[in-house]
């Protein structure tokens, strides 16, 4: 079985909107969450699409769901955790309450602000984490990477050929990540930002998949003016 994770659960205060998380705001007509949470809609390939977001916004995302594309059994929404692997593993509770899976079942998690992730990229992600357990979708980094410890001096310069630039989905074999995740020490989970590094560090494999550059991340004001632009060009 295969399931998709769309993750909603952060308030967007980057943003600069107070009214509402940054998901919920328009790109071209309609929120950016609908246009990310359709890509996985029409992909055949999976069992249920969970959206997680924040408690008080359930109903209202499921308002927009309904609205936008119809009442689906394929679509559920629920509420997020207080970080995002706290996120991350209220999906795969809810899968497990509802779903009786086995070693093979994969979860793609993606960010409800990259709406515009490709067929591709998610079908590879499914492969790749069929095939080894886990995988991150990546591209070459194209700036020189600067590494400073105290915010003031470089403390290193990496070579920029070993160097990439992390996206979503990152994709894991369910049961093997809820594995890892309990392997974790209490401050180990803290200092978590990225599902991928709890394979990592428990020395397990996590695999490269291709991102590409306009699966970008709506963080700044300046992105949504990126993004408009990139979905005027889809068109």
């Amino acid at each position: 079985m295969i399931f998709a994770a769309v993750l909603a659960g952060g308030m967007g205060s980057r943003m600069g909107n107070e009214e509402k998380p940054k998901q919920y705001m328009l790109l071209g007509n309609k929120p950016i969450i609908l246009h990310t949470i359709e890509k996985f809609h029409i992909h055949q390939d999976f069992e249920k699409v969970i959206v997680l977001c924040p408690k008080q916004w359930i109903n209202y995302t499921q308002d927009l769901v309904d609205k936008h594309i119809g009442k689906s059994n394929h679509i559920v929404v629920i509420e997020g955790g207080n970080t995002r692997n706290e996120t991350i593993m209220n999906a795969i509770y809810y899968i497990e309450d509802n779903y009786d899976i086995d070693a093979e079942a994969v979860l793609v998690t993606h960010d409800s602000v990259r709406p515009f992730v490709t067929h591709r990229i998610i079908k590879e992600n499914i492969e790749c984490a069929l095939k080894y357990q886990a995988c991150d979708t990546v591209i070459p980094a194209t700036d020189t990477i600067v590494s400073s410890q105290d915010g003031v001096t470089i403390q290193d310069i990496p070579n920029r050929k070993v160097m990439y630039q992390g996206q979503t989905p990152q994709s894991f074999r369910i049961l093997k990540l809820k594995e890892l995740y309990h392997k974790l020490t209490d401050e180990e989970r803290m200092v978590l930002t990225d599902a991928a590094k709890i394979f990592t560090l428990n020395q397990e494999k996590v695999y490269l998949v291709d991102g590409d550059v306009t699966n970008i991340k709506i963080t700044y004001p300046y992105d949504l003016k990126v993004a408009n632009t990139i979905l005027q060009g889809n068109r």
